[in-house]
């Protein structure tokens, strides 16, 4: 078998070729080495490397019994419309590991339809790693509007707003919110909102036929404070009034109530779509999360979730 030497100018493209002949063709390691001119051991370190650069995503496919098990009575207890469970992984602390991938699958089955559907997005670390393993694809018949704002307190681009990054990928219309995620007054926020493109946008926003939205909570390492959109007297002041969570900046109780006045007095973000007429996804998992998913699905702030194992088997637990 004809060897060649390994090239840093080629090296990412032929890890690309053994990553599709491996994952996608269904090709041996062996079968690689062949076809590429290379020798086994060689085939293998480029398949490894497909992945740790990211050129290869993989999903997992196979209906888990435990997981649709969780789901199942999640989906009965809560009176859900749309339930997808992931493995856990126990060494992991990540929050986005497992349900990003499912959530771009959810997704991308949205974007997959022929007839135009206006896809609402919240923002969100757990929503930017989703977004992140979307196939690139060409959606012009659809819409996709943000329901936060986009720019973040220093009047920079918000960090974690995925409206551009998602119309980027997938070539669709897009429909930013350009307001900050909490107005510095209920005035500031009257006003902005009283503009005719930020009307057009909310009015957009209100006729989603799905949305997608991460659940923040209100602890010490809430993502409102970690980011700069509220200070640590807003946080405690939220603690104090009994706040467990969040989303696109609502801040709720554990009943899921949105709590009165405070920082909900200026939060720009649009309204929660309804959930009588359209599929709102929470996704969203881990321990300190797990009050502010409950009261979620409690009060029907959403009528579906993407979460894993450990976040399905607690939420199964709470009263």
């Amino acid at each position: 078998m004809a060897q060649r030497p390994d090239s840093s100018t080629n090296r990412l493209d032929d890890a690309a070729r053994a990553g599709w002949l491996y994952y996608v063709a269904g090709n041996t390691q062996e079968e690689i080495a062949a076809k590429l001119g290379i020798s086994r051991q060689s085939a293998q370190r480029l398949v490894s490397l497909s992945v740790s650069e990211g050129l290869v995503k993989v999903r997992l496919d196979h209906p888990i019994g435990r997981c649709m098990d969780l789901a199942s009575r999640l989906k009965s207890r809560f009176g859900l419309d749309l339930v997808e469970i992931v493995p856990s992984d126990p060494a992991s602390q990540s929050s986005t590991l497992g349900i990003a991938e499912a959530a771009a699958t959810e997704i991308e089955r949205w974007l997959k339809r022929s007839d135009p559907i206006v896809m609402a997005i919240g923002t969100g670390r757990t929503l930017k790693a989703a977004v992140a393993q979307l196939t690139p694809m060409e959606c012009p018949q659809h819409k996709v509007v943000s329901l936060t704002g986009n720019i973040a307190p220093d009047g920079s681009a918000a960090f974690y707003n995925v409206i551009f990054n998602m119309a980027d990928t997938v070539k669709s219309r897009s429909f930013p919110m350009p307001l900050p995620v909490i107005a510095s007054s209920a005035r500031e926020r009257e006003l902005l909102h009283g503009q005719p493109m930020i009307r057009e946008t909310l009015a957009l926003a209100a006729q989603a036929n799905v949305t997608f939205v991460g659940v923040g909570d209100i602890g010490p390492e809430a993502p409102l404070y970690l980011d700069g959109f509220i200070s640590d007297a807003e946080l405690k002041a939220l603690q104090k009034a009994g706040a467990v969570g969040e989303i696109c900046g609502w801040s709720f109780d554990a009943e899921g109530r949105l709590i009165e006045g405070l920082t909900n007095d200026r939060v720009a973000s649009a309204p929660m779509p309804s959930r009588e007429n359209s599929l709102v996804v929470a996704i969203a998992m881990g321990e300190r999360k797990l009050p502010g998913i409950r009261a979620t699905l409690n009060r029907r702030l959403v009528n579906g979730i993407i979460t894993d194992e450990r976040t399905a088997e607690g939420l199964l637990r709470l009263p």
